[in-house]
């Protein structure tokens, strides 16, 4: 027998030799240019000007067009126009401070033009001016009202924009109609570049943010398993690991990696079957509107620049763009031309879109500088790209009102002068909210000629994050109206997240469940509160057997009709609490943590005749007619809207507006 070898042979180096000799020739086949010209800027600047067919471009600008039409009426609010800004009392939450909406006819009149310009971009008739039309108009309304943000709303105003500098209009356009120059139909490859990095920054940052402890718990999304469109994966796995697995980590790896893979060509099919997947999933989890569209309608970007003309040849339909040469080489007109006007303004051109590319990486890490916008999680939401990864549940909300002069005091409603509860979350909004309040007493004040004193506005918000305790999220001692918020400054009367109880989740799930298990009408509050800060507390007489139980810290339980109290520490239990107004002072030096159990008799009772019958009717798994119409009834209202705008500022017919009684009671008013 021959004696055994070890290591390489002499064949398997020559090989890796050679393959390691080729490995440049290989990826600058795969990357389609010489991997060299990235040696220098003006290789670069070569290589992002190369010729491109404008064929894929030009469909990823009608679809993007197509989603903003349908968008306005709808996420924008065109179709609630009166609601939204017809309301003078209303409070809206500027980015800008200072900045204020125009009257509700010319906000109209606002919206109008953003439609006008969205279908400009989509028929590419006018490129660039309805471009600027709707990127003025969206991005004014947009910095109108942060609470009304999200970051596909952020994501629109950027796409839109980053369209308007493209030569998306020389393609399957109305422009286009009027050149039948074939080197017209090809493009820079810059304008493929920086829609696809922009896409890469909304995935690849979403499942960055999805690397933290919240998310890979699974606390962000719970229960969401429970949704019919996870069914398969439930009766395989359960939903608990259907929640952990599939929805928090499946979801992290996917935001990640997809475009990685949408970009390598041999798993860019699966990578696109699982994008198209998770995308139409999420329109039916969520109410974001045309966000899984949009991403939906940008995915052949990553395909064939020229996509469409072999789709119109698979067809057998015969046209001059399907014809149309696209050239391979930069013409010799171009390479003859050295230091110009046009190689300088392609030199600036670059170092805008690489200087954009730097602000879109660092825009989501910018809390470091706007500090005056961080509460319990980082940044200003909106542009930060932290998708799905907290959820907030709001329970008591207190607004106190204090008239200094006469030492009266008020309490308003939480959703007085708002729409949504976003303001309960960021103190930069809960200081517009409070001056948006005093503005509006002080109006009433004036109009009733009542003499206006100074007042003291306090917010007791009790917030939960992420399945932890509810606890205040601002210290309800502070006259906000006197409290001081600057955007580059930590906010000192916001309430620090009460992070020693995180710990205590897993105890929250088991509890939650044991109380549940003991009757249909048994339920569970868990509490933290800060130390010598009192909890006010009502119980509604619908509550029965209400026992309040120590976790941690010690407090002192008195009622509101009676000066005696009671020391509860860290284990104790006080029940049958009467139904009344009842106050826990924190008195340990660390803060307290608690639970209520009760039972709400008001679930006793069965459901009625008509709740039976309507529980037996089967509902639509795809309601698909349904959206249709609730869509197709808005656009009516929206060109209701414009309508009446255009009539008011033209002839001065009173504009007909609705307001609302209740959350579900309308009526009807002119201006």
């Amino acid at each position: 027998m021959g004696e055994e070898k070890h290591g390489p042979t002499k064949a398997s180096c020559s090989r890796w030799q050679g393959v390691r000799a080729n490995l440049p020739h290989l990826l600058n086949a795969y990357c389609g240019h010489d991997l060299r010209s990235f040696q220098s800027f003006d290789g670069f600047m070569t290589l992002m000007y190369r010729p491109t067919d404008a064929a894929a471009l030009g469909v990823a600008r009608i679809l993007f067009g197509l989603m903003m039409l349908i968008d306005i009426p709808e996420e924008r609010g065109g179709g609630d126009l009166d609601f939204r800004w017809g309301d003078p009392s209303g409070c809206k939450f500027p980015l800008i401070t200072g900045m204020e909406p125009m009257s509700y006819p010319r906000m109209g009149i606002v919206y109008l033009v953003m439609w006008l310009g969205a279908l400009g971009v989509m028929l590419g008739y006018r490129f660039r001016l309805s471009g600027l039309m709707f990127v003025i108009s969206y991005w004014y309304v947009f910095l109108l009202d942060k609470s009304a943000w999200n970051n596909h709303s952020y994501l629109y105003g950027l796409l839109g924009t980053i369209f308007m500098f493209t030569d998306a209009q020389k393609c399957f356009s109305l422009d286009a109609c009027r050149n039948n120059d074939p080197q017209s139909k090809t493009v820079p490859f810059w304008n493929y570049f920086i829609l696809k990095y922009q896409f890469f920054i909304l995935y690849f940052l979403a499942g960055l943010k999805k690397m933290c402890p919240e998310w890979l718990s699974g606390y962000a999304m719970t229960n969401l398993s429970y949704h019919w469109v996870f069914l398969p994966f439930r009766l395989l796995m359960g939903p608990e690991l259907t929640d952990l697995l599939i929805i928090h980590w499946f979801g992290c790896i996917f935001d990640t990696s997809v475009v990685f893979f949408l970009v390598y060509a041999p798993t860019r099919k699966i990578a696109t079957l699982f994008a198209c997947a998770f995308h139409l999933m999420n329109s039916r989890l969520f109410h974001i509107g045309m966000f899984p569209w949009v991403c939906l309608t940008q995915l052949p970007l990553y395909y064939s620049v020229s996509w469409p003309r072999l789709v119109w040849k698979k067809l057998s339909i015969k046209s001059r763009d399907s014809d149309a040469p696209v050239p391979k080489k930069v013409p010799n007109h171009v390479k003859q031309q050295t230091v110009s006007a046009l190689s300088c303004r392609r030199r600036l051109a670059m170092t805008v879109m690489l200087s954009y590319c730097g602000l879109q990486l660092f825009l989501p890490y910018s809390h470091i500088i706007t500090k005056g916008y961080n509460n319990w999680t980082n940044g200003l939401y909106g542009y930060s790209w932290d998708m799905m990864v907290h959820a907030w549940d709001t329970v008591p909300t207190s607004i106190k009102v204090v008239d200094n002069h006469q030492n009266h005091s008020l309490y308003l409603l939480p959703y007085a002068f708002v729409d949504n509860d976003r303001w309960t979350k960021h103190a930069d909004m809960a200081y517009q909210f409070a001056h948006c309040i005093d503005r509006n007493i002080r109006a009433e004040y004036q109009e009733d000629r009542r003499p206006i004193t100074n007042f003291s506005i306090y917010f007791d918000i009790w917030c939960s994050m992420n399945g932890r305790f509810l606890q205040r999220i601002f210290n309800p001692e502070v006259d906000i109206l006197a409290a001081r918020w600057s955007p580059f400054k930590p906010v000192d009367w916001l309430l620090p997240l009460l992070n020693e109880f995180t710990e205590m989740r897993s105890m929250i799930d088991k509890t939650t469940q044991e109380v549940h298990s003991w009757s249909n009408t048994s339920d569970v509050l868990f509490v933290a509160d800060f130390p010598r800060l009192t909890l006010d507390n009502y119980i509604v007489p619908d509550m029965d057997n209400v026992t309040l139980t120590i976790l941690e810290g010690s407090v002192e339980y008195r009622h509101a009709n009676d000066t005696r109290t009671n020391h509860l520490s860290k284990g104790q239990s006080l029940s049958n609490i009467p139904p009344m107004f009842h106050h826990v002072t924190t008195t340990s030096a660390s803060p307290s943590s608690m639970l209520y159990t009760y039972v709400n008799k008001s679930m006793k009772a069965g459901p009625t005749d008509d709740e039976l019958a309507e529980r037996r009717q089967s509902k639509p798994i795809l309601p698909l007619w349904k959206e249709f119409n609730n869509r197709f009834d808005n656009y009516v209202r929206f060109l209701q809207h414009v309508g009446n705008s255009l009539l008011y500022e033209i002839y001065g017919v009173p504009m007909p507006r609705r307001v609302r009684i209740s959350p579900s009671e309308t009526t009807w008013t002119t201006e």
